[in-house]
């Protein structure tokens, strides 16, 4: 693998230079709506607008964890975002999300529709809005929310820079992949030693801070990210993170919010859409298929 020698950058960029690589026609340097489609609703009061990658999943984890919990009012419809299809793009959804990503949240229990998007402030708003899963003040929610912005800001470094030139790069850099395989690695001794002391990561309890880091860095220690990733970050080493990451995946709200919107995987962990508790027993993939 080395970095080719032959690219010299022009004077200024334009849009034909291209992005490369297999989500080329999902991105552009420019924002707003494609294409005019209004955005469906369902019978709850909860919408979310997601696709079941690491950020759609931290919250359909916290939706899950909530039901689990007792909190019935976070029942929800979640709608399937097909980003390869150019779903982001339509013109109800950058209503919702100005930004084109996913996941996004309309709360309809109010007099007026609220919008949500950005995964961090989604959680925020969701455990606030229940009372669940964040501490309320002192400490121990300056902790939580530390670690949950931790998180939004290192997941660029493992999605859009390990995981985009390890795995999805028309080419191997690298110089790329060296950098950014450092500082994943960085990142994983960072939970690593965190863990070592604590069960959870912002301490004694489990908070959306869990529910945002384990979708990435508990999926890329179980060796569900990125082809070989695993074996290639030596992933064994974090003993610790590996501890928290196989003890959060048997959770019952885990293992049901990462199946939400999903569309890869084994059939019978892919559930696309959900607008009842009822789709997990009836309209996962696998059974759709058998009918």
């Amino acid at each position: 693998m080395s970095e080719p020698s032959d690219y010299v950058p022009p004077k200024v960029w334009t849009w034909d230079q291209g992005g490369g690589g297999q989500f080329a026609s999902i991105n552009r340097p420019i924002a707003g709506p494609t294409h005019d489609k209004a955005l469906p609703v369902g019978k709850h009061p909860l919408q979310l607008y997601s696709l079941g990658t690491p950020n759609g999943q931290k919250v359909t984890i916290l939706l899950e964890e909530l039901l689990v919990a007792g909190y019935s009012d976070a029942e929800y419809d979640a709608w399937l975002i097909n980003i390869m299809a150019g779903d982001q793009f339509g013109s109800g959804f950058v209503d919702v999300n100005p930004n084109s990503k996913i996941p996004a949240l309309v709360d309809r229990s109010g007099a007026e529709p609220v919008r949500v998007f950005e995964s961090g402030a989604i959680l925020v708003y969701l455990a606030e809005k229940f009372g669940a899963f964040l501490p309320k003040d002192g400490a121990a929610r300056a902790e939580a929310l530390s670690w949950l912005f931790w998180q939004m800001g290192s997941a660029p470094f493992l999605g859009g820079g390990f995981g985009h030139f390890y795995a999805y790069a028309p080419e191997k850099i690298e110089y790329a992949i060296n950098r950014y395989a450092m500082e994943v690695k960085r990142q994983l001794d960072v939970l690593n030693r965190r863990l070592a002391e604590f069960e959870y990561v912002a301490g004694a309890d489990y908070t959306v801070a869990d529910m945002a880091i384990w979708p990435w860095y508990g999926g890329l220690v179980r060796g569900e990210l990125y082809g070989d990733a695993a074996t290639f970050l030596s992933v064994h080493e974090y003993e610790h993170v590996q501890r928290w990451a196989g003890q959060l995946g048997d959770r019952p709200g885990v293992r049901r919010g990462r199946m939400v919107n999903r569309r890869t995987g084994p059939l019978e962990d892919q559930l696309h859409e959900r607008h009842d508790a009822s789709d997990f027993d009836t309209k996962t993939a696998d059974k759709l298929a058998a009918e």
